[in-house]
């Protein structure tokens, strides 16, 4: 796959270190580069340590030799923290720096520098006899903020971490710094020094969990894919999703047309849904669309297609219960693992989490029908409103290139009236727009469906009746005999014996 942005045009020719999180290896291209020295900062409990710990041990599961060096935590924390992932410790040197008599003696230097400048205090020689102990290829200190108390002033400290630069260079050694930017300023001079910048942080919503994300901002001479990325920390440590880039999975789309199990539909549809096209489904509610959808996910999955379905808003059982009053057997669909339904929690699911997720089902279990119902609840997932439009066309820019049919439903405000209102308008991203409206004829609320707009090709322009039943989905002929159809309040203009036909 290639890289989305690049900080320079140049490639390191250093060898790449896995981290051990392939979402993370992505975005830096493969890894850190070798022998270098790299900053991540961020708040406390963004991460840093879970990182820097997966670092180490996927330098371990390469045969590697590799030292933790703490300046804050205890060798008890973090095998706690490793044993909360279900991680082994075997192999990690574990040098612990905790506070001594000498420490307290207002006599004793606090500082580091390189070892021609001045005689090393004790504090340094104890970290560096450690690392020539060990001697390993991969090293993290725990956290900078600890010599920045001790350097007391910017220009010692900045000199220390020169001379922790210095030390390493020409050791076959790969150095992270954490930093949890418990400083009053902001130490550009930090970054400037370092060989690349991974920042981590915490971003509040009104509702639901925090959500995590981090963004490289500087590697040398080095592709990086730019930008935030979603990231989570679970058990079994840190899972990132690098931002989706669709312009990495271009290849050639067939044109085959899909069935939508409804003639009447296909003939809407000049056809039916052809391949790597995106179908906005909207209405107001109780106007048909996630029936439409599950008929047209459950017809693909009968015809061998592999089928996924992503409720942001319904739960399984009510979904099933939809499925079993159109005469819909979702049980034998899924059994046979042609048809795939899941429950999104927009409070707890990340935006990029979503898209991974669906990546996943596309590349690995050759999803090629994509239903997301609603649009709505994957709005309420969006940190900030404004991001939708941007990773919403990233997102069917990549499905359509992939080949997928993909169908979107959006749920309008209000009932009835031509004043129907939407909460985000993605109409222009769609490739097919099919319009559901209510409407009332004889004391009856009825529905219609129309497509106003499909990109690809021919489409009828009528507006046909639909009804739901125990014996499926249903749609009329088209409305020749109204007026108005779509103002929800229309004028009948035929005779009395076809309105009455319509009730069959």
């Amino acid at each position: 796959m290639s890289n989305g942005t690049a900080s320079v045009h140049t490639t390191d020719p250093s060898p790449r270190l896995s981290t051990g999180i392939e979402g993370l290896d992505e975005i830096l291209g493969g890894g850190f580069p070798a022998n270098r020295l790299y900053l991540i900062d961020g708040d406390p409990g963004t991460g840093k340590t879970t990182i820097a710990l997966q670092f180490l041990l996927e330098g371990i599961r390469l045969g590697e030799s590799v030292l933790y060096v703490s300046l804050s935590e205890t060798r008890e924390e973090l095998e706690s923290v490793v044993r909360s992932h279900g991680w082994s410790a075997e192999g990690l040197d574990i040098f612990e720096l905790g506070p001594t008599e000498e420490f307290v003696k207002p006599e004793e230097q606090y500082t580091i520098f390189h070892p021609s400048e001045v005689e090393l205090g004790d504090t340094t020689k104890a970290v560096l006899e450690a690392v020539e102990r060990s001697k390993p290829t991969r090293v993290a200190f725990d956290s900078l903020s600890e010599m920045r108390l001790l350097a007391r002033e910017p220009l010692r400290y900045r000199r220390q971490i020169l001379g922790l630069k210095q030390y390493f260079a020409g050791r076959q050694c790969t150095v992270l710094l954490l930093d949890d930017r418990t400083s009053s300023q902001n130490d550009l001079h930090l970054h400037s020094i370092a060989h690349g910048v991974l920042s981590l942080e915490s971003v509040s919503i009104q509702y639901g969990n925090d959500r995590r994300r981090l963004r490289l901002t500087k590697l040398r001479a080095s592709k990086f894919r730019g930008g935030f990325h979603d990231f989570n920390i679970e058990t079994g440590g840190v899972k990132v999703y690098p931002r989706l880039i669709a312009a990495d999975y271009r290849q050639p789309v067939s044109e085959e047309v899909l069935s939508t199990g409804l003639p009447e539909l296909d003939n809407l549809l000049g056809g039916g849904l052809k391949k790597g096209t995106s179908t906005l489904v909207m209405g107001p509610a109780g106007s048909g669309k996630s029936s439409i959808t599950l008929n047209v996910a459950v017809s693909a999955a009968e015809r061998g297609y592999r089928a996924a379905a992503y409720l942001f808003d319904e739960g399984l059982s009510s979904y099933h219960t939809r499925g079993a009053g159109l005469g819909l057997d979702l049980t034998k669909q899924i059994d046979a693992g042609r048809l795939l339904i899941r429950q999104v929690d927009p409070a707890e699911l990340s935006p990029g989490e979503f898209s991974h997720v669906l990546c996943r089902a596309v590349e690995d279990d050759d999803v090629q029908v994509v239903v997301i119902d609603t649009l709505n609840g994957y709005l309420q997932a969006m940190p900030e409103a404004s991001f939708l439009i941007p990773q919403m066309h990233e997102l069917l820019t990549y499905l359509n290139q992939k080949g997928v049919i993909t169908l979107i439903v959006l749920a309008q405000f209000g009932l009835m009236g031509s004043q129907m209102a939407s909460p985000v308008d993605v109409s222009y991203l769609a490739d097919t727009v099919m319009l559901l409206r209510h409407f009332e004829a004889e004391g009856r609320i009825r529905k219609a469906i129309s497509i106003v707009k499909r990109r690809v090709g021919p489409h009828e322009t009528t507006i046909r009746e639909l009804s739901m039943s125990s014996d499926g989905i249903k749609i009329g002929k088209p409305l020749t005999e109204f007026h108005g159809v779509l103002t929800g309040v229309p004028t009948y203009t035929g005779n009395k014996e076809s309105l009455s036909q319509g009730r069959q």
